[in-house]
């Protein structure tokens, strides 16, 4: 079996032909870094391919398929973590000309989590600098771009890591989501993303914006997802903020979703959006009617975010660069810099207020969820624009800022709330997201109705693009 046949396996489907002795992990990953080679001299996924590791730790996990023990859960899957992840020995820029030639000494939690399970590390994948907007493209490895069309876009910040699993690169890849940056590589690319609960994945060092921040997967299919939750959740002493886990998500995926009460909304009530975009998700919104559940148009009747989420991300990029932006500035991002400015801008007493409003947001969502198991919206209100820029420039003749054009993804980095985006049709032959966004802490009910959805209408790879 050559790469090109098993590059869209599941890593279900792999465990499963290890088992079997059909397949084996070094021929794997031997195979996949051939074809990350030769794909992503154009694709531009992958920031550092970790060659020399992933080969060893392929050869060590085919030892554990001798049939003596019962092999770790992630025991030869290729996987890629996301280039704000530090990883021991292995360059980790976080896309920025201040770190360009960083390699830590050390492994994040969940990158060492995801190493104790048994997993390859194929290398890491492309981000904007620091993970600050929706588009991955930085002056250290330039811009990545969209599998389904060249020259747009993948989103951002896990620009890369939703582009290499969308072209079978590895099975699972790891992001990061402050303000939807899981999701909107997810949307664009035509890959399921799950931002998990706020603080059931650990994160170290911290994000710049710790309170908004969660880390998650990008995979091809709702089950992966599910295993890369049971590998990597849980507390860990270098995360204050890290929670327990709920149990078992893999198993939280089987069965279906019937008598679920859905809510359905457009635009949340004020966002701007594509009425083709919309259109697409409004008619697999409305087929969660055909999996048993009764669906409805509502919308939670709270004002746009926005203005807390801008307050509490500047500020954060603000208080990391106050005292050296006259020595760094010319180093960083253009339009990072504009962010860190607005932030030095605002007061204490602004982003005080900034958090109080945001627990109020919280409660409003909290109250209008005690009517719905679930909500359903747009992953993002366009398809993607052209690789290279900060953002779309307006939406529906509205104009837009570096992230208020993400008005379906940032409220939930404000509430912590689980959210998924699930591919769910094309507009133009570039793919289209639905948003799944449960109630506090309900990651198990996001994932079996993505799951349910999945099984009624499967996605696509690239290569059979309409």
């Amino acid at each position: 079996m050559g790469a090109d046949e098993f590059c869209d396996l599941s890593a279900a489907d792999l465990r499963r032909l290890y088992a079997a002795r059909q397949l084996s992990p070094v021929e794997v990953a031997e195979g996949l870094l051939e074809r990350i080679e030769a794909v992503d001299a154009t694709l531009n996924a992958f920031v550092t391919v970790s060659h020399d590791q992933a080969l060893a730790q392929a050869k060590a996990a085919e030892k554990l398929f001798d049939g003596t023990a019962d092999p770790p859960p992630l025991a030869g899957i290729p996987f890629t973590l996301k280039d704000l992840t530090a990883t021991d020995g292995i360059r980790t820029t976080r896309g920025s000309l201040l770190y360009k030639d960083w390699i830590p000494d050390y492994n994040a939690p969940l990158a060492q989590r995801m190493l104790d399970a048994g997993g390859v590390l194929l290398g890491k994948t492309n981000t904007p600098e620091l993970g600050w907007k929706g588009d991955s493209t930085n002056r250290v490895a330039g811009s990545t771009h969209n599998p389904w069309q060249h020259g747009r876009s993948p989103g951002g910040s896990s620009g890369g890591a939703a582009a290499s699993v969308a072209v079978g690169l590895g099975a699972m890849a790891q992001g990061t989501d402050g303000a939807g940056s899981i999701r909107i590589p997810s949307g664009f690319c035509g890959t399921f993303g799950h931002k998990p609960s706020w603080g059931l994945v650990p994160q170290y060092p911290a994000s710049l914006v710790p309170l908004l921040s969660h880390a998650g997967p990008i995979t091809r299919t709702v089950r992966d997802a599910a295993l890369f939750m049971d590998v990597t959740v849980g507390p860990d002493r270098l995360d204050s903020f890290s929670i327990p886990g709920q149990g078992d998500y893999l198993a939280a995926v089987e069965g279906g979703i019937e008598g679920l009460r859905v809510a359905w909304s457009g635009d949340l009530g004020n966002a701007a959006v594509d009425p083709q975009v919309r259109d697409v998700v409004e008619a697999a919104a409305r087929r969660f009617g055909e999996l048993g559940c009764h669906v409805e148009e509502a919308h939670p009747g709270l004002d746009d975010p926005w203005e807390i989420v801008h307050t509490i991300w500047s500020t954060g990029f603000a208080g990391a660069f106050r005292d050296r932006l006259h020595e760094v500035g010319d180093q960083l991002d253009p339009g990072l810099v504009r962010v860190i400015e607005a932030g030095l801008a605002f007061s204490a007493a602004d982003l005080s207020g900034a958090y109080l409003r945001r627990d109020e947001y919280y409660h409003g969502w909290r109250e209008f969820l005690t009517g719905y198991d679930l909500m359903l919206t747009p992953t993002l209100p366009v398809t993607a624009f052209d690789a290279g820029l900060d953002y779309p420039t307006q939406i529906e003749g509205r104009p837009t800022t570096y992230l208020s054009w993400t008005a379906f993804t940032y409220p939930f980095n404000l509430t912590g709330q689980p959210a998924a985006s699930v591919p769910c049709g094309f507009v133009d032959g570039l793919p289209v997201g639905l948003q799944i966004v449960g109630r506090w802490r309900d990651d198990a009910t996001v994932l079996r109705a993505a799951a349910a959805f999945e099984s009624l209408a499967p996605w696509p790879s690239p290569s059979a693009a309409p």
